[in-house]
């Protein structure tokens, strides 16, 4: 077994708390499915957001699909001003078997353009 870090990312249409939810949920169940994880196999996960974002804490989707016992933080991301916007991140610090070169990061909706390499969309 190794310590990996998994990146992810999504982008929100509008700033409101219950599509902020939805979809930083969605980021955190999808890095699970596609590295097959499960709570136990979680060390922590660290969550950005962009500035423009500030309906409610991604850390919260966290605790609503069970993950009670896994440290979340939130963090600002830097106000660069050619960003893309509404954007949430991850990062999931997790103990797993796979190799660095088998670990799927999982970018969703618009940010796929944040690392077209890593999500074939190129």
């Amino acid at each position: 077994m190794a310590v990996r870090a998994i990146r992810g990312a999504t982008q929100l249409d509008v700033d409101e708390r219950e599509h902020l939810l939805e979809r930083s949920a969605e980021l955190v169940k999808a890095v699970l499915e596609a590295n097959d994880l499960e709570n136990e196999d979680l060390i922590s996960i660290l969550f950005t957001v962009t500035s423009d974002l500030r309906s409610e804490f991604p850390a919260v989707a966290g605790r609503q699909i069970g993950l009670t016992d896994v440290p979340l933080m939130c963090m600002q991301e830097i106000p660069v001003p050619h960003a893309l916007p509404r954007v949430v991140r991850l990062m999931v610090h997790t103990e797993t078997s796979r190799s660095r070169d088998k670990i799927q990061h999982v970018y969703l909706h618009g940010a796929v353009a944040l690392r077209p390499d890593l999500t074939g969309a190129q």
